[in-house]
Protein backbone atom coordinates (compact mmCIF):
# COMPACT_ATOMS: atom_id res chain seq x y z
CA UNK A 1 0.00 0.00 0.00
CA UNK A 2 1.34 3.26 -0.87
CA UNK A 3 0.33 6.21 1.07
CA UNK A 4 0.80 10.08 0.99
CA UNK A 5 2.28 11.61 4.50
CA UNK A 6 1.20 15.63 4.20
CA UNK A 7 2.71 17.88 6.85
CA UNK A 8 -0.03 20.88 7.92
CA UNK A 9 0.66 24.06 8.62
CA UNK A 10 -1.66 27.34 8.89
CA UNK A 11 -1.31 30.54 6.83
CA UNK A 12 -0.57 32.17 10.05
CA UNK A 13 2.38 29.71 10.87
CA UNK A 14 4.06 30.07 7.93
CA UNK A 15 6.58 33.06 8.55
CA UNK A 16 7.31 31.09 12.21
CA UNK A 17 8.35 27.87 10.21
CA UNK A 18 11.76 28.73 9.23
CA UNK A 19 14.16 25.17 9.28
CA UNK A 20 16.22 25.44 12.01
CA UNK A 21 19.26 23.07 12.08
CA UNK A 22 17.97 21.48 14.96
CA UNK A 23 15.23 20.73 12.87
CA UNK A 24 16.79 19.78 9.34
CA UNK A 25 18.85 17.67 11.37
CA UNK A 26 15.70 15.97 13.40
CA UNK A 27 14.19 15.00 9.69
CA UNK A 28 17.33 14.01 8.26
CA UNK A 29 17.68 11.44 10.58
CA UNK A 30 13.98 10.16 10.86
CA UNK A 31 14.11 10.24 6.72
CA UNK A 32 17.28 8.19 6.90
CA UNK A 33 15.17 5.70 9.23
CA UNK A 34 12.26 5.23 6.89
CA UNK A 35 15.24 5.60 4.01
CA UNK A 36 16.73 2.35 5.73
CA UNK A 37 13.52 0.38 6.33
CA UNK A 38 12.54 0.32 2.66
CA UNK A 39 9.06 2.48 3.35
CA UNK A 40 10.11 6.31 2.13
CA UNK A 41 9.64 6.17 -1.68
CA UNK A 42 9.40 10.11 -1.89
CA UNK A 43 9.44 13.76 0.40
CA UNK A 44 10.01 17.27 0.14
CA UNK A 45 9.26 20.32 2.09
CA UNK A 46 7.24 22.99 0.07
CA UNK A 47 8.57 26.26 -0.14
CA UNK A 48 5.82 29.45 1.84
CA UNK A 49 2.39 30.23 -0.08
CA UNK A 50 3.88 33.29 -0.65
CA UNK A 51 5.98 31.76 -3.54
CA UNK A 52 2.52 30.03 -4.90
CA UNK A 53 -0.48 30.34 -6.44
CA UNK A 54 -3.70 28.43 -6.56
CA UNK A 55 -6.29 28.06 -9.68
CA UNK A 56 -9.42 28.43 -8.81
CA UNK A 57 -12.02 26.53 -10.84
CA UNK A 58 -15.69 28.23 -9.58
CA UNK A 59 -19.26 28.46 -10.91
CA UNK A 60 -18.00 27.83 -14.49
CA UNK A 61 -14.97 30.48 -14.50
CA UNK A 62 -11.24 30.20 -13.49
CA UNK A 63 -9.38 32.54 -10.99
CA UNK A 64 -5.77 32.48 -10.05
CA UNK A 65 -4.69 33.88 -6.62
CA UNK A 66 -1.58 34.60 -5.73
CA UNK A 67 0.02 33.29 -2.27
CA UNK A 68 0.54 34.06 0.77
CA UNK A 69 -2.46 32.65 1.76
CA UNK A 70 -2.26 33.48 5.46
CA UNK A 71 -6.25 33.41 5.68
CA UNK A 72 -5.79 29.60 5.30
CA UNK A 73 -6.19 27.65 7.97
CA UNK A 74 -4.43 24.19 6.74
CA UNK A 75 -2.05 24.44 4.18
CA UNK A 76 0.44 21.62 3.07
CA UNK A 77 4.07 22.11 3.92
CA UNK A 78 5.63 19.17 3.14
CA UNK A 79 4.91 15.25 2.33
CA UNK A 80 6.39 11.78 1.84
CA UNK A 81 5.19 8.92 -0.23
CA UNK A 82 5.80 5.89 1.92
CA UNK A 83 5.38 1.91 0.50
CA UNK A 84 3.50 0.01 3.92
CA UNK A 85 1.83 -2.90 4.51
CA UNK A 86 -1.12 -1.41 6.65
CA UNK A 87 -2.16 2.49 7.32
CA UNK A 88 -1.32 1.06 11.06
CA UNK A 89 2.26 0.93 10.10
CA UNK A 90 2.35 3.79 8.17
CA UNK A 91 0.56 5.67 11.71
CA UNK A 92 3.02 3.91 13.94
CA UNK A 93 5.93 5.43 11.74
CA UNK A 94 4.28 9.05 11.86
CA UNK A 95 4.37 8.76 15.51
CA UNK A 96 8.05 8.93 15.16
CA UNK A 97 8.04 12.05 13.27
CA UNK A 98 10.37 14.73 15.33
CA UNK A 99 7.80 17.35 17.05
CA UNK A 100 8.44 21.04 16.37
CA UNK A 101 10.74 22.18 19.19
CA UNK A 102 9.14 25.09 19.42
CA UNK A 103 5.92 23.60 20.42
CA UNK A 104 3.84 24.69 17.35
CA UNK A 105 0.79 22.34 16.40
CA UNK A 106 1.97 19.40 13.77
CA UNK A 107 -0.49 17.63 12.31
CA UNK A 108 0.30 14.78 9.91
CA UNK A 109 -2.74 13.65 7.60
CA UNK A 110 -1.96 9.98 5.91
CA UNK A 111 -4.00 9.20 2.61
CA UNK A 112 -3.35 5.74 0.75
CA UNK A 113 -2.92 6.55 -2.74
CA UNK A 114 -5.51 4.98 -5.22
CA UNK A 115 -4.37 1.69 -7.16
CA UNK A 116 -5.25 0.73 -10.48
CA UNK A 117 -7.12 -2.13 -9.02
CA UNK A 118 -9.65 -0.01 -6.63
CA UNK A 119 -11.46 1.50 -9.57
CA UNK A 120 -12.75 -1.61 -10.52
CA UNK A 121 -14.51 -2.28 -13.74
CA UNK A 122 -14.33 1.97 -14.54
CA UNK A 123 -11.03 1.49 -14.69
CA UNK A 124 -11.35 -0.18 -18.30
CA UNK A 125 -8.56 -1.65 -20.32
CA UNK A 126 -8.02 0.79 -22.64
CA UNK A 127 -7.93 3.98 -20.09
CA UNK A 128 -5.17 1.35 -18.55
CA UNK A 129 -2.87 1.49 -21.14
CA UNK A 130 -3.55 4.77 -21.79
CA UNK A 131 -2.01 5.37 -18.29
CA UNK A 132 0.74 3.15 -18.55
CA UNK A 133 1.74 5.03 -21.84
CA UNK A 134 1.54 8.07 -19.80
CA UNK A 135 3.94 7.13 -17.40
CA UNK A 136 6.00 5.38 -19.81
CA UNK A 137 6.53 8.72 -21.26
CA UNK A 138 6.84 10.67 -18.07
CA UNK A 139 9.66 8.16 -17.63
CA UNK A 140 11.42 8.95 -20.21
CA UNK A 141 11.19 12.84 -19.84
CA UNK A 142 12.37 12.81 -16.15
CA UNK A 143 14.83 9.15 -16.07
CA UNK A 144 16.44 10.14 -12.40
CA UNK A 145 12.96 11.64 -11.36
Amino acid sequence: MRVMVMIQGTGADESKIGPTEEMLAAMGAYNEQLVKAGIMLDGQGLRPTSDGARVVFEGGTTSVVDGPFTEAKELIAGYWIWQVRSLEEAVEWARRCPADPGGLRQVLEIRPIFEMEDFGEEYTPELRARDERLAAEIKAQHPGA
